[in-house]
């Protein structure tokens, strides 16, 4: 039943992505090329509010392609301006979340407000050959309600291209020290996301679900840090092949006890073949390792063998998807067994008009826990709807879900612990000038275990917690260094 559960998702996404693909292409095949542009200034769905950091806005930037590989270890994206000057943007955000008891906290409330103080830094600096992409966002929050300790979150991402025209070299890391799980974190705000946001903000290192620790259970307790390093070096065999190599270590840690820590460490070896401008087809292996420090599961091994698709259309299209078998050890036995076979699967796809965005992820496999489990069998879907509203105002819709479940096959009498969450809500932003933004938001985050847990001074099998948030974010006018 679980498998066919897992197919039918599986079967689904695959679905669901080809037939958006198969959308677009027909688009892009029906457009009447005699057509004569418009006189008026167009925007690509890259620059709905693109700022040139000399000032000058008089035209929107070219859209340079993504050529991040297809078997590599980043996420797709539409592409990305073409940056013409090296600069830094400090920037600032208040935002005030009023919520129902959390999901994490050691007594219950009731509502409750904190407020978020933030600092942000978004840094790029571009080079003939290389470029590095800085984004920070740290800062306090403090609760109303005098049972939470006031505390601090940071978040860092870093991303370092070195290109040699056959050879390219990507270094990342991503980092956060929050006060709960990432997992819809921040109320539908920008203060989940590092830097200042928007067009101005620098490119974020983009590293996949299946290369940076799993967070997604809810009721972990208590402020956690989580860093995820990865470097990966691509060839160009010919026009149309390449390989890829990429290596990747990461860590989870919790201040309070109650959770469990992990190491998780790996690579992956790829290739990639492009059938066309718009298409390409890769294979990949990946290894990955998850290790537990004080847990009676001390390690996992985990092997994967994708098949890959991938189609991209500069500004409007990046669909990629990506699956096969996947074979895990357990370094202690599982009931009786000490490993199983199952798949893995990961679809992601990024679809732009000229006045709609949306974004969707999906991932099945083994991860490392998210804190509770010795590792876990999961399902994960995030998704992200935004709309053009009017000049002025913009919406987004997000949507996710995460299943955890456990490994192998059980004892007969024993029934493991499984972990549903959920994230759903929305929000409008309108900008206030050319440097400030305020927006409005709710977000619902659910969370369903068949065993209760206790969570909130509550022990239960069923937690939800609703959010309410205004915000007010600013930066400062671009400092061009070059």
């Amino acid at each position: 039943m679980k498998r066919q559960r897992t197919l039918l998702i599986v079967v689904g996404m695959i679905g669901f992505l080809h037939a958006a693909a198969m959308t677009a292409m027909a688009q892009d095949q029906g457009e009447d090329t005699s057509k004569p542009e418009p006189a008026a200034r167009t925007y690509n769905p890259l620059a709905w509010d693109y700022q040139d950091p000399s000032g000058d806005q008089d035209s929107a930037p070219a859209v340079q392609p993504d050529v991040r590989p297809l078997t590599g270890i980043q996420i797709p994206t539409l592409g990305s301006p073409e940056f013409r000057h090296s600069y830094w943007v400090p920037g600032f955000q208040y935002s005030n979340i009023v919520s129902s008891t959390s999901l994490n906290q050691t007594t219950a409330s009731g509502w409750n407000s904190t407020s978020y103080l933030v600092g942000n830094l978004s840094l790029l600096e571009a080079w003939s050959r290389s470029q590095l992409s800085m984004n920070y966002s740290g800062g306090a929050l403090f609760p109303s309600d005098s049972k939470q300790n006031r505390g601090y979150f940071h978040l860092l991402g870093l991303s370092h291209i070195s290109d040699w025209g056959r050879w390219r070299l990507v270094i990342l890391d991503q980092f956060s020290y929050l006060p709960d799980s990432p997992f819809g974190f921040g109320g539908g705000t920008g203060i989940s996301i590092p830097g200042i946001g928007g067009s101005l903000g620098a490119p974020l290192p983009g590293l996949g679900g299946s290369y940076q620790p799993n967070q997604t259970v809810l009721t972990t307790f208590g402020t956690r840090y989580g860093n995820a390093l990865a470097t990966q070096v691509s060839y160009k065999l010919s026009r149309r092949g390449s390989i890829n190599v990429a290596g990747f270590y990461g860590i989870l840690r919790f201040l309070q006890p109650g959770n469990i820590q992990s190491n998780d460490y790996g690579g992956n070896l790829g290739y990639d073949y492009a059938l066309g401008k718009k298409d390409t087809i890769g294979v990949l292996y990946r290894f990955s390792a998850f290790r537990y420090i004080g847990a009676p599961q001390a390690a996992l091994n985990d092997h994967a063998i994708h098949l890959s698709y991938g189609r991209k259309i500069t500004g409007r299209l990046a669909l990629q998807i990506s699956g096969g078998p996947e074979i895990t050890t357990f370094a202690v036995p599982i009931g009786t067994a000490t490993s199983q076979i199952g798949e893995s699967v990961s679809a992601n796809l990024n679809y732009a008009t000229t006045y709609n965005r949306l974004l969707l992820t999906y991932s099945h496999g083994v991860s490392n826990g998210s804190g509770v489990q010795a590792g876990s069998a999961s399902d994960q879907v995030q998704t992200e709807l935004s709309r053009q509203l009017s000049r002025s105002w913009r919406g987004n819709f997000n949507f996710g879900y995460a299943h955890n479940g456990n490994l192998g096959n059980l004892a007969a009498g024993q029934t493991g612990q499984t972990f549903n969450s959920y994230y759903v809500g929305g929000n409008l932003s309108h900008p206030l000038g050319r440097e400030a933004t305020f927006s409005v938001a709710y977000t619902s985050r659910i969370q369903t275990s068949n065993q209760a847990v206790c969570a909130g001074g509550i022990c239960n099998t069923n937690h939800t917690e609703n959010q309410i948030t205004l915000g007010v974010s600013w930066h400062a006018r671009p400092f061009v260094l070059r």
